[in-house]
């Protein structure tokens, strides 16, 4: 009855087989590649590159997006081990079940539904926002009163609300859909690139490293929290100017272990989750440095925008009707963004009431659309309402805690799975472990270290109400807990292993 209960691999993959909780196979390589490529080129690759070069790293940034192209491809080779090896709905929550216990699963869980919640949230209001840029090009404008940073968004919510009815129809149908949007995504991505490539001027990579400088001081809770505990004294631009950058550019990147929570519907999963993961991420890294190398050649580090950099990039160069057609990309891409944030979520919380840590009847397929549909609408209305009624502003942070949280512990999860099931057959396997991964959560836990005091201050309240959850319903109603009657379950009897 211990907290660090584990749930055998084995009775993970039997209880994926229940009928009631069976999800359809559907899904290939390519669908999973996709899939993932869809949900990290989003705000990312048209806010944060030029953000990143004009405030902490200039032309270097590119350096910044490879660092933390690095740090995340440490975390897919883990990710990919373990959606191998158990392709089963929950990605890290489910991984954490099997080999670090159920109270570090729990959290896992509680993490990533931060991260999902409120990043298909945040993303779902810049969808509005560059909605309205878009369409003011157009000569189109939307009433204030109902606009972006209005009292109520209605485009952030209507958007949530259509998705949500997509994402309910089946997983395939919204795999369709997503292609159609991330092909266009990609094309405007290209389109930067070799468009921009003409109004590159050398002149604007010198100095590519701008001398260090020190930063203007911030508050004790807007402070990184290493640098509010061991007095460091901020600054920017230089070498630490790069670390800075990979720390900020990495918010980027976020996404692709998304990839991991539709391990049950992949067709072959041994074989194309690793593909899908590890594919995604190469394909938005290469993405990535090319629009950060043409981004910084067309205009001076020191004149970029920090907000809408790529459009605005265009627009310095004399080339408006540019900036629309990127604009237009944008609301494109956080399309697919907003669409996968929301499956991914579903499928967490799927996750967890068929372990029956959440009501279990939630989670229970509906015959005709094969996904969890009362999950499903449940999460989308949540999340339609924070991103028309709330101002999330500061609270993008969270999703970087969340994220790197479960990275870490998935990190510590394959050396842990390793010793303990070495029989296990591991289809995909990280290659130089445990170095790798030891390293892969060294990195996360220095990233984590670098967000401010007040985030990590939100994140353990998040923690403390989770584990309030967990120890006055979870621990109880869990199926290892041997309850053969579980509230709202209606799932014949059954005891753990």
């Amino acid at each position: 009855m211990s907290v660090m209960r584990t749930k055998s691999i084995e009775q993970t993959i039997r209880e994926g087989d229940e009928p009631e909780y069976q999800l359809k196979k559907k899904l290939t390589a390519l669908d999973l590649t996709v899939f993932g490529v869809g949900v990290v080129i989003g705000a990312g690759i048209f806010t944060v590159a030029g953000r990143a070069a004009n405030q902490v790293a200039g032309p270097a940034v590119i350096l910044s997006f490879i660092i933390a192209a690095l740090c995340c491809g440490l975390a897919a080779l883990c990710y990919a081990e373990f959606a191998s090896a158990i392709p089963v709905s929950g990605s890290a929550y489910t991984f954490s079940y099997a080999s670090l216990g159920e109270i570090v699963a729990w959290i896992i869980g509680w993490d990533l539904l931060l991260e999902l919640l409120l990043g298909a949230s945040v993303v779902a209001q810049g969808w509005s926002a560059y909605l309205g840029i878009f369409l003011d090009h157009l000569g189109i404008t939307i009433p204030e009163s109902i606009g972006y940073g209005s009292s109520f968004d209605l485009p952030a919510f209507l958007l949530v609300a259509v998705l949500t009815v997509l994402v309910s129809v089946g997983i395939k149908e919204s795999m369709r859909v997503n292609m159609a949007l991330v092909a266009l995504k990609v094309f405007i991505v290209l389109f930067v690139i070799f468009a921009g490539i003409g109004y590159i001027n050398r002149d604007n990579y010198s100095p590519f490293i701008p001398p260090a400088q020190a930063s203007e001081s911030k508050s004790t809770m807007e402070s990184p929290l290493i640098e509010w505990a061991l007095g460091y004294t901020p600054s920017h631009f230089g070498a630490l100017g790069i670390m800075a950058g990979a720390s900020l550019v990495f918010f980027a990147y976020i996404g692709f272990d998304v990839v991991a929570t539709t391990a049950e519907e992949a067709k072959n999963p041994a074989r194309d989750l690793p593909r899908g993961i590890i594919g995604s991420l190469i394909i938005c890294t290469i993405l990535y440095c090319a629009t950060a190398l043409v981004l910084t050649g067309m205009v001076k580090y020191t004149e970029l925008e920090a907000a809408g950099s790529l459009a605005g990039a265009f627009e310095q160069v004399g080339r408006p009707g540019y900036a629309t057609l990127i604009s237009a990309g944008a609301v494109a891409g956080l399309t697919t963004v907003v669409m996968t944030l929301i499956i991914g979520a579903s499928r967490v919380v799927f996750a967890m009431s068929r372990d029956w840590l959440l009501p279990a009847s939630i989670g229970k397929v509906n015959p005709k659309t094969g996904t969890p549909l009362k999950i499903t609408v449940a999460l989308g209305t949540l999340i339609a309402l924070t991103a028309a009624l709330t101002p999330v502003g500061k609270l993008e942070y969270m999703i970087n805690i969340g994220t790197l949280s479960a990275f870490f512990l998935v990190s510590i999860a394959v050396p842990v799975l390793r010793k303990r099931r070495p029989d296990f057959h591991r289809p995909f396997k990280v290659p130089f472990s445990p170095f790798l991964p030891w390293l892969s959560a060294a990195i996360c836990g220095y990233l984590m270290l670098t967000l401010p005091v007040e985030t990590w201050l939100r994140f353990l309240i998040w923690l403390a109400l989770g584990f309030l959850i967990y120890f006055l319903y979870s621990y109880k109603n869990s199926r290892l807990a041997g309850r053969t009657d579980p509230q709202d379950s209606g799932l014949p009897s059954m005891t753990s292993t």
